[in-house]
């Protein structure tokens, strides 16, 4: 955290703790249901757990409103030249992690895992587009139009998902225009298989809405930076956030709050409650200073190296599934079967080891921290 940065104190606590509660969610115990709060929506509704990857998304916007004060002194060949490469990195990164660990046991051994069965889309892949497509907009388009183009990406996706899903059910899984577009353009194989049918909750169309989570993220950021860390600053943001979920629960009615198909009353809601949740750390942070035994560090250890440490927990996880024992059983399954389920039989058992797993994750990012190893891409 650089000496200006730390002004903004709150603003990298969020960051961290989005990393935080997504390896948590990302990572609970076999052998166990979750508790529910740690779980996604079956379908329509809201649960902690699905505040998660917008707020990554909202956290992407803060730092921009960082960096793009650097950028809008480069000519458009660098800043374009920067933007792609930096969005490329990121959707390869996210595609080459669904892919590890590239290879496969067959019956004559070891083959590549072929790419006509490989996800497409992903967490990574879609915060690099949006990430690109907010910049775009924030750096050749007005505030007024930036504004104006987020609105018609909400309004429109939820005309797209009316006019062109299925009559009967638009909004369903298997209906959604969203779900046609992306076995049109990617195909069943390329799409994620966790719902029981080929269905991407990271899809292409859906990822349209997403990128407003990016830009309300960015002028909240501009905002905080521009007005200080005052009380006239929290009550703006809570008055701002209480806008978009009471605007989220009119539109509930009628389009309902679905993460999976990132509806438009989604992403007014969790952007509400991410403004609220700013406010609440600048009041405890900036203007209280209650930070008794330095507790907020912990977070900012994660803030500090966010990309690597999510890509470090994804991998490890997947390599903890794939390793299996003669048992038969995962590396994964063992170690909640002989220690976790024995110590916290049940939901307790499988939280327990995501917040271990969690703090392994984090002993990594507080190693590169004491190293001032600050991983960027």
């Amino acid at each position: 955290m650089t000496q200006s940065d730390s002004r903004f104190f709150s603003l990298d606590v969020f960051r961290g703790m989005t990393v935080c509660f997504m390896i948590i969610v990302n990572s609970p115990g076999s052998g166990a249901d979750p508790f529910s709060i740690l779980s996604h929506a079956d379908w329509n509704g809201f649960t902690p757990t699905d505040l998660v990857f917008p707020s990554f998304l909202f956290a992407v916007g803060n730092a921009m409103s960082f960096s793009m004060r650097k950028w809008t002194a480069m000519g458009h060949g660098a800043f374009l030249r920067k933007v792609f490469t930096r969005a490329l990195l990121i959707f390869l990164l996210g595609f080459l992690m669904y892919w590890y660990p590239f290879f496969e046991s067959g019956e004559d051994g070891l083959r590549l895992i072929p790419f006509s069965h490989t996800r497409v889309m992903g967490v990574l892949q879609r915060i690099a587009l949006c990430y690109l497509f907010a910049s775009l907009m924030i750096r050749y388009l007005s505030g007024r139009q930036v504004a104006a183009l987020s609105v018609l990406f909400l309004v429109g996706y939820w005309v797209i998902l009316l006019l062109f899903g299925d009559a009967a059910a638009p909004l369903s899984m298997e209906g959604n225009a969203g779900q046609y577009l992306d076995k049109w353009v990617l195909g069943d194989d390329h799409l994620y298989h966790g719902e029981g049918i080929a269905f991407d909750p990271e899809g292409l169309l859906s990822t349209i809405p997403s990128i407003v989570n990016v830009v309300i993220g960015y002028y909240a950021g501009k905002f905080i930076q521009r007005t200080g860390k005052g009380y006239e600053s929290i009550a703006r943001l809570l008055l701002a956030g209480g806008v978009l979920i009471l605007i989220a629960l009119c539109w509930n009615m009628s389009f309902p709050i679905n993460k999976k198909l990132w509806t438009s009353s989604f992403v007014m809601l969790t952007s509400g409650i991410d403004l609220a949740i700013v406010a609440a750390l600048i009041y405890v942070l900036e203007l209280r200073g209650w930070n008794k035994w330095n507790w907020a560090r912990f977070f900012t250890i994660f803030g500090k190296n966010p990309l690597f440490i999510y890509l470090l927990s994804e991998i490890l996880l997947i390599t903890l599934h794939r390793v299996h024992l003669s048992s038969g059983l995962s590396l994964h399954e063992w170690i909640n079967a002989v220690l976790f389920q024995v110590i916290a039989p049940g939901a307790l058992g499988a939280l327990l080891y995501a917040i271990i797993y969690m703090l392994l994750c984090w002993s990594v990012g507080w190693w590169l921290d004491r190293k001032k190893i600050y991983i960027r891409v």
